[in-house]
């Protein structure tokens, strides 16, 4: 159902896909938009146990899109560093498909911002996060993207390096 890479040797492994995911702070996520136009959409998020979490509001574009077409991709750019003198970026990037649904039940949706707050505001205290859930839980709606399918790709100048860097010493 989902294609392979074209490009085998510039594939990360699962684990590097797993780092890029854990470490970064944004992604775009892709959904079916109105009119059959592609709706591709910047967020926070947080990867936990196969599962990427976002919040948003109760209403709006992304909500009637994941309504209308649960099926999903999400992009995450660990490393892009533009290489102007070579015409080229050196890149490290994974793309996620699988299927979003919004938590509807209360304590899916607590145990989700609570990770999500804890990402992003690590040296708050519990008690500082929760007030600051509580304030806006009327108004919060989190997402649930369950991954069926990653992969991964970096820039063919990284694979040569990791090459040259394997190499034994003579």
């Amino acid at each position: 159902m989902f294609r392979e890479m074209r490009r085998k040797k510039q594939q990360l492994t699962k684990e590097a896909c797993d780092e890029i995911l854990s470490c970064g702070t944004s992604g775009v996520l892709a959904l079916s938009g109105d009119g059959g136009y592609p709706y591709a959409v910047p967020l926070s998020y947080v990867y936990s146990q196969g599962k990427i979490y976002f919040h948003c509001a109760t209403s709006g574009h992304k909500i009637d899109a994941i309504n209308q077409e649960p099926k999903a991709s999400f992009c995450v750019i660990g490393q892009d560093q533009v290489i102007p003198e070579k015409y080229t970026t050196c890149y490290r990037s994974v793309i996620v498909f699988g299927t979003v649904r919004i938590l509807e039940d209360d304590q899916e949706k607590m145990d989700a911002v609570k990770i999500l707050a804890e990402k992003y505001s690590p040296h708050e205290s519990p008690a500082n996060r929760q007030d600051a859930i509580q304030k806006d839980w009327d108004r919060l709606c989190m997402l649930e993207l369950t991954v069926e399918h990653l992969t991964g790709k970096e820039c063919i100048e990284l694979v040569r390096q990791r090459d040259e860097s394997e190499r034994p010493v003579s």
